[in-house]
Formats: C-alpha cells, sequence, structure tokens
C-alpha cells in the first residue's frame, strides 16, 4: 500500500511539473512584453517552449521552478510586472541598472523565497511596498530611484535583512532605528532630502506631517 501511495504522489509531482512552468513561464514573458529591450537579451524567452528554465538569464532547481532571474545592466526599459509575484520559489531578482519606471508591484510582497531584491539604478517611482512576508531576505537595494513616500516600518521585522539602500530617492519622514535597521549606517539613506532621522525613539511620531 505505501509502494502504491508512492507511486501515486511521484506520478503528481509530475504532472505537475509542466504546470508549474507553463504559468512561471507565462509570468516571465509578461515582463517580455512590458520592456523594451535594446540588446536582445530576453530574445531566448519563447513563449511556444514550456520549460522557461531554458530561456537564458533565468535559473531553476532540480524541480524545474525558477530561482533566479539574472537581468542586471540588461539596458531594459518598461515596467516591472505583477506577474513576477508568481514564481514562488524566486530567490534572486536582480533588474538593477536599467530604465525601469512606473511602481514596484506589491506583489513581489508574495515571493517568500526572495533573498535578494536589487532595483538600484532606475527610473522607479511610488513608494516601497512593506514587503512583510519576505522573511528571508537579506538584501534590498533600491537606491538611485525616484521612490516618495515613508519607509515601511514593516522592514525593520524581517531580521534577515543585512543589506538595505535607499539612498538618492525622493524618500521622506524619518528614518527607522528598531529591529534590523539599528545596524545600517546613515549612507543607506543618503541624498533624500526629505528624509529626517534617525528617529530618537519616544521622541519623534513616525506618523506626523504630511509625507507622500
Amino acid at each position: 500500500m505505501a509502494l502504491m501511495i508512492l507511486f501515486h504522489l511521484l506520478l503528481l509531482i509530475h504532472a505537475l511539473a509542466p504546470i508549474y512552468a507553463n504559468l512561471e513561464g507565462d509570468a516571465l514573458y509578461a515582463l517580455r512584453r512590458a520592456v523594451f529591450d535594446p540588446e536582445n537579451v530576453l530574445q531566448s524567452w519563447d513563449p511556444t517552449l514550456v520549460d522557461p528554465c531554458t530561456w537564458f538569464h533565468v535559473t531553476c532547481d532540480g524541480d524545474n521552478r525558477v530561482t533566479r532571474l539574472d537581468l542586471g545592466n540588461a539596458k531594459l526599459s518598461g515596467r516591472l510586472v505583477p506577474e513576477l509575484g508568481k514564481l514562488e520559489r524566486l530567490q534572486y531578482l536582480e533588474l538593477y541598472m536599467s530604465n525601469l519606471i512606473g511602481t514596484i508591484p506589491a506583489e513581489l510582497g508574495q515571493l517568500k523565497s526572495l533573498v535578494s531584491l536589487d532595483l538600484y539604478h532606475n527610473n522607479l517611482t511610488g513608494s516601497i511596498p512593506p514587503f512583510s512576508n519576505l522573511s528571508n531576505l537579506k538584501f534590498l537595494r533600491l537606491n538611485g530611484n525616484r521612490l516618495t513616500g515613508r519607509i515601511p516600518r514593516e522592514l525593520t521585522k524581517l531580521g534577515n535583512l543585512k543589506i538595505f539602500d535607499v539612498s538618492n530617492n525622493n524618500l521622506c519622514g524619518t528614518i527607522p532605528t528598531s529591529g534590523s535597521f539599528s545596524k545600517f549606517a546613515q549612507d543607506s539613506f543618503a541624498n533624500n532630502s526629505r528624509l529626517e532621522g534617525p528617529e530618537l525613539m519616544g521622541f519623534v511620531r513616525y506618523d506626523v506631517g504630511d509625507c507622500k
């Protein structure tokens, strides 16, 4: 009986593999459609192929689930897409040094396996999502954009966060000092003319004033 159950489980896993591949391929191809690619770095992203693990700049694990997207300095322009939030096992999202515009999709906060989120040196606008579910996140680099609003206090609860950089944006409010933020140097927040701080616990209220 145990062998029969194991056999059926293996059949189920085998059957699900192409389904996940299709879903993740669709998510990646949504990004492909949303950006202009002057250097054809995404030329291999063929939607007719079942498995996106064969595409350049995409890394997968042994189950053919996407774990890395390496598109740093790819000169892409366009917008990030919410479909990226469907890449459930994604650990590294590297989309730095391009010309991406628009907001950071809140759906990236669903990527619970994410270790590194590098979106620095683009032209992203809007606020920073709270990312409260990204408990594995170690590297969050959003510097060199045009982000506005406050630094979400949810980020201070990310205990694994080692590197945080939001310098050279247009953030406002005060600089957190609690939790993981107690170890970040002031360089991480430099060149945000409306940003005040660091907070003096018990003296500076986070929600005071107009900050957008």
